[in-house]
């Protein structure tokens, strides 16, 4: 089940879900003291409920009434662009479909709103999720390096999928 983030419970569960997947996935990736950093900066509970203020909008999806992943979207109606911000799912259920109902979720979204292209940044160095991506028809545009403060730099790939 995908459920819009709306209340204070649900951000609470997107909060403990980013730390939990966050520091499984990504502290091999790009360091403990970095993973920490990025937790505190985008994805606490004061982070989330602001970016919920400022046009995000955030689902979860729920196996047998517990939530095992999330995903962030941006919508941008002027140039037809939706941005995925966060796309995670619980180490513990990668594997189980929960990742491709989110991103299906997301395209029938954008089709659904006339967006034309889906896009999303992932860490250069992120290459199981890189493939996972190209699965599905995403494909490499550009590079970015983002300097996100504290000394951190965001070394990303973008990818897009176009929407028909």
């Amino acid at each position: 089940m995908i459920k819009k983030v709306i209340n204070k419970t649900d951000i609470l569960a997107v909060e403990k879900l980013a730390f939990e997947i966050w520091n499984a996935h990504y502290t091999p990736i790009i360091g403990q003291e970095q993973v920490d950093y990025m937790l505190n900066k985008f994805q606490n509970f004061k982070a989330i409920s602001n970016q919920l203020n400022t046009g995000y909008d955030y689902y979860i999806i729920s196996n047998n009434l517990k939530p095992v992943g999330y995903i962030g979207i941006v919508p941008n109606p002027e140039s037809k662009k939706l941005m995925i911000s966060k796309i995670y799912v619980d180490q513990n259920k990668k594997g189980s479909g929960f990742g491709a109902q989110l991103l299906n979720f997301t395209i029938k979204f954008a089709k659904e709103n006339g967006f034309k292209t889906i896009w999303l940044t992932v860490n250069r160095y992120n290459s199981n999720s890189i493939k996972w991506y190209h699965k599905f028809g995403f494909i490499k545009t550009d590079t970015v390096k983002t300097d996100i403060g504290n000394g951190f730099i965001m070394d990303d790939f973008i990818l897009e999928l176009t929407v028909n």
